[in-house]
C-alpha cells in the first residue's frame, strides 16, 4: 500500500478528493464503496451539479458569442401546434458548425451533463417542420466494450462481443428540449432512433469503414442501439410502445461504476500527479483508446495515492435499454445470421404520426400550460447554474423558471431477445 507523507502535494490532493466527495453527500460503506444519500432523481441531479457547472463555465465565452445567433431555433409554447407537429431528422455534417453549435447549446438545457461520445459518432437534430423549431436531439456513439446487462441479454461471450460490437451504437444524447418535452416528445424522439432514416444514415457513413484498433475492414450494419437512463429507473421509457412494438426493452441496470463524481478540476490534478509519477496514463486520450480511458486514469491515480479505488463505485444505477433495428438483430449479434434485415422498420413520418395520436395530442389537451413557456425560460435553464456572479450578460434579464421540467431522456426499441433477459448487471 502506498504511504503518503504529510504536508506534501499528494497529501493535499488526497484531502481534496475526500472533502469533495463529502461535500457531495457521499458516505463510504464497510467495503469502501461510495453510498449516495438516497436514489431519488433530485439526488442524481444534485450529485451532478458541479460537473454541470464546470461544463457551463468552460462554455461561457462560447455561449456569449453564440446564444444570440441560435436562440431563434428554440420554440415558445405558443408557436407549437401539437396536432400538426411534423418531425424531420437532420444529420449534422462535420463541416456544419452552425448545426453543431445548436446541438451543443440545446444539450446544455438538460440537468444532467451529456457525453460527447467516443469513436464513431452520429448526431441528428429533430426539427418541427411546421414552425422550423427544434424538437430534440439524437446523438449516437460507440458503445462501451463491457456492459454486463447488455451482454447477458444478447447472450454474448467475450469473443462474440469483439466480433460484432461494430453492429451496435449507443445513444449518449437523446431527448426533447423545452417546451416539446412537456408534450412527451422525449418519447417521440426515442422512437425515431428505430427508423429507416437512421439505419440508412449509419450504412452510408460506417458500412465500409476500417477498425481503428484492429485495422480490419468492417461491413457494419446498425442491428441495435443501446442507451442508459440518466436518473435511475426511467419512468418515461419503460413500456414505450407504438402499434404493438415495444420501442425500448429494459434489460437490467448498470453496476453503479463511473467517474462523474470526479469533476474536471480534480481530474486535471490527478493527471498532473500521474505525470510526476511518469505514469503512461498522464498522456492525453488518443482516438482508439476507448471510452474507459478516463476511469482508468482515475483508478491509477487513486491506487498510487493509497485511496481505495472502490470509490469509483458510486452505486447510482442507471437502467439499460436495447433497441433493435434489424428484424433478426439477436441472430446477427450472436453470429447465427450474417446479414441483418430491416423489412419492418418504419419511416420518421410513420412513427411520428403514431406518437402524435398516442402521447402528444392527449398530453396537450390535458396539460395546456406548455403554451405559456417562453424562449427565455429555455435559455434560463442554462443561465441558472451560472448565477451568482457568473451569469452571462445575456441573462441579466429576470427569467421565471418552472418549478418542474423534464431533463434528460433516453430511448430504444425492442429486440427479439428472450423474455427472461431482464438481468441486472
Amino acid at each position: 500500500m502506498n504511504v503518503i507523507a504529510p504536508f506534501t502535494n499528494e497529501a493535499t490532493l488526497k484531502r481534496k478528493i475526500r472533502q469533495h466527495l463529502k461535500e457531495l453527500g457521499f458516505v463510504k460503506n464497510k467495503d469502501g464503496e461510495l453510498c449516495p444519500p438516497d436514489t431519488s432523481k433530485e439526488t442524481y441531479r444534485h450529485l451532478h451539479r458541479i460537473q454541470r457547472q464546470e461544463k457551463l463555465a468552460r462554455c461561457k465565452p462560447w455561449l456569449e458569442d453564440q446564444i444570440s445567433k441560435l436562440k431563434k431555433h428554440f420554440a415558445a409554447g405558443a408557436e407549437i401546434d401539437p396536432a400538426n407537429i411534423s418531425p424531420k431528422l437532420e444529420e449534422i455534417s462535420p463541416k456544419d458548425k452552425h448545426l453543431a453549435y445548436l446541438f451543443r447549446l440545446a444539450s446544455l438545457t438538460w440537468s444532467i451533463p451529456v457525453s460527447n461520445g467516443y469513436g464513431r459518432r452520429m448526431r441528428f437534430l429533430v426539427w418541427d417542420q411546421r414552425n422550423g423549431k427544434l424538437i430534440g436531439l439524437i446523438g449516437l456513439a460507440d458503445p462501451v466494450f463491457n456492459m454486463n446487462a447488455r451482454d447477458r441479454a444478447i447472450g454474448w461471450k467475450a469473443q462474440d462481443r469483439s466480433d460484432r460490437l461494430v453492429n451496435v451504437m449507443d445513444a449518449c444524447v437523446l431527448g426533447a428540449i423545452p417546451p416539446y418535452n412537456q408534450l412527451l416528445c422525449s418519447k417521440l424522439v426515442a422512437c425515431l432512433v428505430r427508423t429507416k432514416e437512421v439505419e440508412r444514415a449509419f450504412k452510408l457513413k460506417y458500412g465500409q469503414t476500417q477498425g481503428i484498433i484492429s485495422g480490419i475492414k468492417k461491413h457494419a450494419r446498425l442491428a441495435c442501439v443501446t442507451t442508459t437512463s440518466a436518473l435511475g429507473r426511467s419512468s418515461v421509457y419503460n413500456r414505450l410502445k407504438l402499434g404493438g412494438i415495444e420501442y425500448l426493452q429494459p434489460v437490467g441496470f448498470t453496476a453503479g461504476w463511473g467517474h462523474f463524481q470526479i469533476p474536471d478540476s480534480l481530474f486535471k490534478d490527478l493527471r498532473k500527479f500521474l505525470k510526476r509519477k511518469r505514469h503512461r496514463y498522464a498522456n492525453g486520450h488518443q482516438y482508439g483508446n476507448g471510452p474507459n480511458w478516463r476511469i482508468r486514469v482515475v483508478r491509477a491515480a487513486l491506487d498510487k495515492l493509497g485511496i481505495n479505488s472502490e470509490i469509483l463505485k458510486h452505486n447510482l444505477e442507471r437502467e439499460v435499454f436495447v433497441c433493435s433495428l434489424a428484424d433478426n438483430a439477436h441472430d446477427v449479434l450472436c453470429g447465427r445470421d450474417s446479414k441483418p434485415t430491416f423489412e419492418n422498420l418504419k419511416s420518421v413520418e410513420e412513427v411520428s404520426d403514431a406518437a402524435l395520436d398516442r402521447w402528444i395530442i392527449p398530453r396537450a389537451e390535458n396539460r395546456p400550460a406548455f403554451r405559456e413557456w417562453t424562449v427565455d425560460q429555455t435559455l434560463g435553464l442554462i443561465a441558472a447554474p451560472l448565477a451568482g456572479g457568473n451569469a452571462l450578460p445575456y441573462f441579466s434579464l429576470r427569467v421565471k423558471l418552472p418549478r418542474k421540467h423534464s431533463g434528460f431522456a433516453s430511448f430504444a426499441d425492442r429486440p427479439p431477445f428472450p423474455s427472461n433477459s431482464r438481468i441486472s448487471q
